[in-house]
């Protein structure tokens, strides 16, 4: 590491002294061994819930990593329910309800307990609560000199009075989620961060309105972000404090900005995990268990007369 770090520097400075010569350079890493993934986040929506195991690859490796078979899963809150998962594909482990049971119950506690060959892994978490939206509205922001009429859509809802709720606001656009790093959305009561006191009042206006896809066309311009026809769905998913700073890292580790700008971002490396293995000596694990409370709602641009003011 210290290696290529010196090369970057010494790069760095020939491209100031030469700046008409350029040269790709294609870094050696070095392979570290696969690493357990459990993906495990799971809420109270109807329906079935997942978990995924996988193994970590390396970093340039373009391919799907494959799933970890013969695992045992269970999640048992603190009442004493256990709900089993059982393997529907390989690495996948699905609980299936039975008629309108749905998963979790805000307030209780879950522990994770994931069985791999002789290691065992586990993790904590309680479910929160989560306010509901109120509604959807669409509003017009004018074009200028550099961009044409923005259609844009934001979501009304209310965080509760006592502090300390975290959230993971989804959003999907004509049926499709919005997955780039750049949106993934999360909020503290009603604001960015913790301690921010924005609990007990609507949520602020950059979050309401960052459930907009903001893409460039072929020309460079900026997108529209709706259009009449389009539908725009949000999600608010209640997580726990690490699940939370869990989401704010993946967002800084994958975001990244490229070319010069790279050099001074933040380094790449694990994000933090809540899951641990049962023996301390044994295999590291990577990977989050979240259980939420979930609350949605949808609504389409159909005409012009759906603009409020902005």
């Amino acid at each position: 590491m210290h290696r290529i770090s010196n090369y970057i520097i010494a790069l760095l400075s020939t491209t100031l002294l030469f700046s008409s010569c350029e040269e790709v350079i294609n870094p050696d890493l070095e392979l570290a061994e696969p690493v357990l993934v459990i993906d495990a986040w799971l809420n109270n929506a109807p329906g079935n819930q997942q978990i995924q195991l996988t193994r970590s690859q390396p970093y340039f490796e373009n391919v799907l990593p494959a799933g970890v078979s013969g695992a045992v899963v269970n999640v048992t809150d603190n009442e004493g329910n256990v709900f089993a998962f059982a393997e529907t594909e390989p690495g996948i482990y699905t609980w299936t309800p039975i008629g309108n049971e749905v998963f979790g119950v805000v307030g209780l506690t879950y522990q994770l307990s994931v069985q791999v060959g002789t290691e065992e892994f586990s993790a904590e978490a309680r479910m929160g609560r989560v306010p509901a939206i109120d509604s959807i509205t669409f509003f017009l922001q004018e074009g200028g000199q550099f961009f044409d009429d923005l259609y844009q859509a934001e979501f009304w809802s209310t965080d509760p009075i006592e502090p300390n709720d975290a959230y993971w606001i989804k959003t999907f656009k004509n049926g499709e989620q919005l997955l780039k790093p750049s949106e993934i959305l999360t909020a503290y009561d009603a604001g960015f961060s913790k301690g921010s006191n924005f609990n007990g009042v609507p949520f602020i206006a950059p979050i309401r309105r960052a459930i907009n896809p903001f893409d460039e066309a072929d020309d460079g311009t900026i997108k529209s972000p709706y259009a009449l026809g389009d539908s725009v769905y949000v999600e608010l998913q209640s997580v726990t404090e690490a699940a939370f700073n869990f989401l704010n890292q993946v967002s800084i580790q994958t975001n990244r900005p490229g070319g010069f700008g790279e050099l001074f971002a933040t380094p790449l490396a694990n994000v933090a995990t809540n899951i641990r293995n049962a023996n301390p000596a044994g295999s590291k694990v990577l990977g989050f268990f979240n259980v939420g409370a979930v609350t949605g709602l949808g609504r389409k641009f159909e005409s012009l007369d759906d603009l409020s003011e902005n």
